[in-house]
């Protein structure tokens, strides 16, 4: 790898840290090409990447960075989990360490705040951006459709009344 390849390298981890609502860092050591494929898959579902790159790359990148904390982090074999939803990755990676012991979570990050391996587990227990976005919507939905239910029980209301009123007469 040259210096313009390490340099574009650099730049696009830069980019990763920056845009990226939680980072995880984890060993992947004894992983094989088929359950590292599994992974990106899985992360890739949830909408979130998996990167492996070279430890001091990393470390450079994360230079100036919100989630600068995570370079202690980056030694032996790392591979980088991350997503734009603060939530899916560290669920893909918690529920995947799971299912395969070789997969070792580190810790990570979440905008400034550094994560240790219980606070990346804490995090993927947290609802995801779509489960909170369809709770306020349920929430702002609930009251607007009780508001017509009410305002639609009076005529129905009057409607039950007067036939009854109307029967009444028919049969007198």
């Amino acid at each position: 790898m040259d210096r313009a390849q390490k340099e574009k390298l650099v730049d696009e981890l830069g980019q990763i840290f920056e845009s990226s609502g939680v980072v995880v860092v984890s060993h992947y050591a004894g992983l094989t090409v088929a359950e590292m494929q599994d992974l990106r898959s899985r992360m890739r579902e949830a909408g979130g990447s998996v990167r492996v790159a070279k430890n001091k790359l990393a470390k450079i990148a994360l230079e100036g960075k919100p989630c600068e904390s995570i370079a202690e982090y980056l030694t032996g074999m790392t591979v980088l989990s991350y997503s734009e939803d603060p939530v899916a990755a560290a669920k893909v990676v918690v529920d995947y360490a799971k299912e395969n012991e070789k997969l070792v979570i580190l810790g990570g990050s979440m905008g400034e705040t550094a994560l240790d391996p219980a606070g990346v587990t804490a995090v993927s227990k947290m609802p995801s951006r779509e489960e909170l976005i369809a709770s306020i919507v349920g929430c702002i939905g609930a009251p607007a459709s009780n508001i017509a239910g009410a305002i639609g029980a009076p005529a129905s209301n009057i409607a039950s009344i007067l036939s009854t009123i109307e029967e009444k007469a028919e049969a007198a």
